[in-house]
């Protein structure tokens, strides 16, 4: 049970926050289980509350005057926490770094094809190096790098956001644009949309099928109508 270690000593590790009895300071800013703020309390007081709920005290906000402490599942936090770090690095190592290049003087078609490329990358969930090469006497106006890159940022903004600022890479100068969704979010939506686009395909085929077997029908039925008439 939670409120069995409160006053236990534990190993843990120099990285986790003060727990229950670690906790060694007078008072603290204390925050419910639920996430109400019940106020500024003797140390003495939020164990006790801490206890009676059945939970751990945990020190939130070290640094803040008093510390923020907060009544929870010290255990069931600390899962979920490694749970989500586990997933981020997933998520980090399936990350492929894709690579744009543009020229400063790029026409429009050139750059329409490059930002479409880019667009099919960050939907995949890939990160986007945008690159602009420069030649010659180009290296002397940067500005107008950062401008093109800047243009091609807002361009793309519906599907990525800029994680690194462009910066100048020996004659070349580089930005890079993180994709607003992981790639297990991006796959999960592409098989979504292809379900649908299959669904919606058989639709069609069921429609189709339904209009020739009423046609059908109706050839059918007119040489009995004829016949009728002829009578």
């Amino acid at each position: 049970m939670a409120a069995k270690n409160i006053a236990r000593s534990e190993e843990t590790d120099i990285s986790d926050p003060r727990t229950n009895d670690r906790i060694r300071v007078p008072e603290v800013r204390l925050v419910g289980p639920s996430g109400e703020q019940v106020g500024v309390v003797k140390i003495e007081v939020a164990l006790r509350l801490a206890q009676e709920a059945d939970l751990d005290l945990v020190e939130v906000a070290p640094n803040s005057k008093p510390p923020v402490a907060k009544i929870m599942d010290y255990g069931k936090f600390k899962y979920e926490a490694a749970q989500k770090a586990k997933e981020a690095r997933r998520n980090q190592a399936n990350t492929i770094l894709k690579e744009v290049r543009f020229r400063l003087k790029i026409d429009k078609h050139d750059y329409e094809t490059k930002r479409k490329r880019a667009e099919g990358f960050l939907k995949a969930g890939d990160k986007v190096k945008a690159m602009i090469l420069f030649r010659g006497r180009e290296q002397s106006r940067p500005e107008q790098g950062v401008r093109l890159l800047q243009r091609f940022a807002e361009d793309v903004a519906e599907l990525g956001t800029v994680e690194s600022n462009p910066t100048i890479d020996g004659r070349n100068m580089v930005m890079i644009i993180g994709p607003l969704k992981n790639k297990s979010e991006a796959k999960a939506e592409a098989n979504a949309q292809r379900a649908a686009n299959k669904a919606r395909a058989q639709g069609r085929d069921h429609d189709a099928v339904a209009e020739t077997d009423d046609a059908a029908q109706s050839e059918e039925s007119s040489p009995a109508q004829a016949t009728n008439e002829e009578k």
